[in-house]
């Protein structure tokens, strides 16, 4: 197939089912249309097009994108002056012949964990469309999981790659916080910010990771243990999440990696400490227009104009602590395994309040540490593998190779 002719049936797709999933916020047929002439041109000529020729992909909507306004999901910048270039991850990935055909739908500002978007709709799971795909990156895990695209650009503060991966069931990839060029994407707190990606195999990520980090290189021999949390942040998962942990635990070990079990009581104090710096730095960023917010987001971002200095400098010590104390831990058993949400799966239209909560326990200890992860996908959930910063590479590589091992053994159990 040529370039052109991938783009055209994804168009044709996005158009449909991207539309029914309340997914998408622009389809940008021209631009796509352009850059697949672009690669055909170059592979008629005999030169290189790139490592990912062709391969068509959609960001969630909060990375500039030359010619449109960067909204971040909010009604409040749709007539905002057109952003003059491309995100710097944009620009990387259409020099590697990636085409670029949408953007994604979001939580407003990425300030959410369900992709309700009072503007654009809420976002359906392609599963079970009366599920909801997580957020805040929900658009860009519902159109991986949908098979309307390869992968995806996503954004991840507190959870919004890992959980709509999770529910989606589709691997994802947070960034090592700083890692990434993050030029050209809006900001909610810049303290725990990351760039990543939504992809469907997980043996697909080596692909991906040289355009992004082309310094490092992978060394999975070096990975040789693992840790999986145990007892009381296990008490409040479904049962099958429960079950999974231990699956995905044992593919590990079949890997050669040795586990060890750890109970890890204290990181309950991790969302005490990363909501109101969460909700302090957001408040900063977005100040002088608070009313113009939707309710739920408009009480976080007061409560975070509403904490002093003196607050601000404590919770940062209590966080540098934390993350000393979780780095010991990490330098210990090199990798940790833990559920990516305690659930499933979300209801659209019901009171996801308390839910919230408990999803966050799980993903705000890796965003404190700012640690890489990725999103194991599961029967029913995903489970979060960690590895401590800087260890992008090695964990993107092993992963992949997980994902090698659980395609050979189903082409065993079809034989």
């Amino acid at each position: 197939m040529t370039a052109a002719q991938v783009v055209d049936r994804c168009l044709t797709a996005l158009e449909t089912d991207g539309r029914r999933l309340v997914a998408v916020t622009h389809i940008l047929a021209d631009r796509a249309r352009h850059e697949a002439e672009l690669v055909d041109a170059a592979i008629a000529a005999g030169e290189d097009p790139g490592p990912l020729a062709g391969v068509p992909y959609g960001v969630k909507d909060l990375f500039d994108i030359a010619g449109l306004p960067t909204t971040a999901g909010s009604a409040l910048y749709a007539n905002a002056p057109p952003a003059q270039q491309d995100a710097e991850a944009i620009r990387r990935l259409q020099a590697a012949g990636a085409i670029l055909i949408a953007t994604l739908n979001m939580d407003e500002f990425a300030y959410g964990f369900a992709t309700i978007n009072a503007h654009h709709g809420t976002t359906r799971n392609p599963h079970d469309e009366e599920r909801l795909a997580g957020g805040s990156s929900g658009g860009s895990a519902a159109v991986v999981a949908a098979g309307l695209l390869p992968f995806s650009l996503g954004s991840d503060t507190n959870g919004s790659i890992r959980v709509p991966a999770a529910l989606c069931g589709i691997a994802g990839y947070r960034a090592s916080h700083g890692r990434g060029d993050w030029r050209g994407g809006a900001h909610l707190a810049q303290s725990f910010d990351t760039m990543g990606w939504l992809y469907r195999d997980l043996d697909d990520g080596p692909l991906l990771a040289p355009i992004f980090a082309p310094a490092q290189v992978a060394d999975i021999r070096a990975l040789t243990r693992f840790a999986v949390v145990n007892k009381d942040l296990l008490d409040d998962c479904e049962a099958e999440i429960v079950a999974n942990l231990r699956i995905v635990g044992r593919e590990l070990e079949a890997l050669g990696l040795e586990a060890t079990e750890i109970d890890v009581g204290w990181w309950a104090e991790s969302f005490k400490i990363f909501a109101p710096i969460q909700a302090w730095e957001a408040a900063r960023i977005h100040a002088g227009y608070f009313d113009k917010f939707e309710p739920a987001i408009r009480e976080r971002l007061e409560w975070g104009a509403s904490i002093t200095t003196e607050e601000i400098a404590s919770l940062r010590q209590r966080h540098a602590e934390f993350r000393a104390r979780i780095d010991e831990l990490i330098a210990t058993h090199q990798l940790l395994l833990m559920p990516a949400a305690p659930v499933a799966r979300l209801a659209a239209g019901a009171d996801h309040r308390q839910t919230r909560q408990r999803l966050l326990r799980y993903t705000t200890p890796f965003s404190l540490a700012g640690f890489p992860v990725v999103t194991i996908p599961c029967a029913a959930g995903g489970m979060q593998l960690a590895a401590p910063r800087e260890w992008d590479e090695s964990l993107i590589a092993l992963t992949a190779v997980l994902g090698a091992a659980r395609k050979a053994t189903d082409s065993l159990h079809r034989s």
